[in-house]
């Protein structure tokens, strides 16, 4: 058996060193991602099957009735803050980089074996630390995963105004005419799901005033993008307008479906017993993606969002230079390379990713739902909404901004 055991630890090093070892500059960011992913996985799995062991605990199970509900929690919450410290000391580590040369910039993209071993000891040791640190990290978590939510949006915005402009600068008629298609393909697929949705949350007999205020919001904030974005004095585009109709739409409809499960306007789920594994990996799974495009975009998408040595962040040439070619060849060979993208912002997107993860999985902390579902109760629902009216608040603003200051270069 000795022998057996020696043989696994054998073959886990060696698979945990060749895997490190395989990463390189250009799969670290994924590596990150992949890292983050088991993070996610880790807390569920602890979410289901921890509550046994954390009975055990006695600076944890403090009273003798406490229910399953607050042992989910606290594993949930505790995986999440090692993660968060993770890549929070991380983007403290990085605040400054401007170029490769400086040694920090190894320390992003290597050391892969050291960085899974901190990130393991700091999940391991988040399980002995006291109950009130818990619970502060729990209230901050909401916070910061509004703040997740938030930058979410900026990125939608920032990648949506950025297909627009890459297909008109090709000034072809054919990639207008595919503008068009999708403009109006994105706005059939809005008003369309948000019918839907009336038929889903709206059941005859109910008095559902509130769904039906949300799904008509949705509406008529689909039809205000277009026609401010239409407008002459705005230079807007109808194929931001339409993807960000879609997404509100969509948000509309993740914010009613979190509706607690015995509502009766909730006609989608009412009948439900629990949370089916299928929605649940969807919500996963779109967590992931959404953390994997925001950290990918990271510090590339925007100028304000790049170092300032970056190439996207303009930087300025020097008016007199020398002609000597000694000094033009020590140049050459101590010529620093920017950073690509910012590695402060990228580690802070995955550590405000951890904070919503952990809301996600904890239903926002809130106990007033069973313990077999995910991401339920009405402080889920509003956290949505809300989501989606910041969303159409920032849209609009991206497109009124230049008329209300002129002067002023938002682009």
């Amino acid at each position: 058996m000795s022998c057996l055991a020696s043989c696994c630890a054998s073959l886990t090093c060696g698979l945990c060193t060749s895997v490190a070892s395989g990463i390189t500059k250009r799969s670290a960011r994924v590596a990150y991602c992949g890292l983050f992913g088991v993070s996610l996985i880790l807390s569920w799995i602890l979410r289901e099957v921890a509550t046994p062991l954390l009975k055990q605990f006695s600076w944890i199970n403090t009273s003798d009735n406490l229910p399953k509900e607050y042992f989910q929690i606290q594993a949930v919450l505790r995986v999440s803050l090692g993660n968060f410290l993770f890549f929070g000391i991380l983007a403290l580590i990085m605040i400054g980089i401007k170029d490769q040369n400086d040694r920090r910039d190894s320390w992003q993209h290597g050391g892969w074996i050291a960085k899974m071993l901190i990130w393991a000891l700091l999940t391991i040791l988040m399980f002995f630390l006291p109950n009130v640190i818990i619970t502060i990290y729990g209230i901050l978590s909401k916070f910061g995963a509004g703040l997740f939510l938030l930058v979410q949006v900026i990125m939608l915005l920032d990648a949506t105004h950025a297909w627009n402009d890459s297909w008109v600068a090709k000034d072809e008629q054919k990639w207008y005419v595919a503008l068009l298609i999708i403009s109006i393909a994105c706005y059939l697929a809005a008003f369309t799901f948000s019918g839907i949705l009336f038929i889903w949350f709206n059941p005859s007999g109910h008095d559902c005033g509130l769904n039906v205020f949300f799904i008509v919001m949705t509406i008529i904030l689909a039809f205000a993008f277009a026609v401010i974005a239409l407008h002459p004095k705005v230079n807007g585009s109808l194929l931001p307008a339409s993807v960000v109709s879609v997404y509100c739409a969509y948000v509309c409809y993740t914010g009613l479906s979190s509706e607690p499960r015995g509502y009766e306007c909730n006609g989608l789920h009412k009948k439900s017993k629990a949370v089916s594994t299928s929605t649940l990996v969807l919500g996963m799974l779109t967590t992931v993606l959404s953390v994997l495009y925001s950290a990918v975009r990271a510090g590339s998408s925007t100028t304000f969002l790049s170092p300032p040595s970056s190439p996207r962040a303009g930087g300025t040439k020097p008016l007199l230079q020398s002609d000597d070619p000694e000094s033009g060849k020590e140049k050459k060979e101590t010529e620093s390379r920017p950073i690509t993208y910012s590695y402060t912002f990228f580690h802070l997107i995955f550590a405000l990713a951890s904070m919503y993860s952990a809301m996600l999985l904890s239903g926002w902390t809130s106990s007033s739902e069973s313990s077999d579902y995910i991401d339920v109760g009405w402080t889920s629902v509003w956290v949505r909404i809300c989501c989606e009216w910041v969303t159409a608040a920032l849209y609009v603003w991206s497109l009124v901004a230049p008329l209300i200051f002129p002067d002023r270069e938002f682009y």
